[in-house]
């Protein structure tokens, strides 16, 4: 087993709960981290023995784009995403992060971290 880590996926996005949220927008970061059998690509050098993380980054900006009032709602959809289109996932954590919240002090974010496991299929 090893771990793929994609750290600070930076953009601009419309989440949140205030209307004004959704026509200003504000800074995100996402980070990604995933638990995959990567035994076969350390040896074969081969990129389609291991999760290719510019296709989690593509997820994870297509996913984003989508408004969402919370972020829990948004990094489950991420989750999902990925578990569902690269199956050699076998467990994913995403952390969303709203840079500079709307809280009425000085915050320099709120995150929230969600995780999954594959459900494997019975044979």
């Amino acid at each position: 087993m090893g771990t793929i880590k994609i750290n600070d996926i930076r953009l601009f996005a419309n989440h949140g709960c205030l209307e004004e949220e959704g026509k200003i927008g504000s800074a995100y970061s996402v980070d990604v981290l995933v638990k995959a059998n990567l035994k076969k690509s350390a040896k074969s050098d081969v990129l389609s023995d291991t999760v290719d993380y510019v296709h989690i980054n593509r997820i994870v900006k297509e996913e984003m784009a989508i408004r969402s009032a919370l972020l829990e709602h948004v990094a489950d959809r991420i989750l999902n995403r990925m578990l569902k289109e690269i199956q050699m996932i076998h467990k994913a954590t995403v952390k969303v992060a709203k840079i500079n919240p709307p809280i009425g002090g000085n915050v320099a974010d709120v995150s929230i971290i969600l995780s999954k496991k594959q459900k494997h299929k019975k044979k």
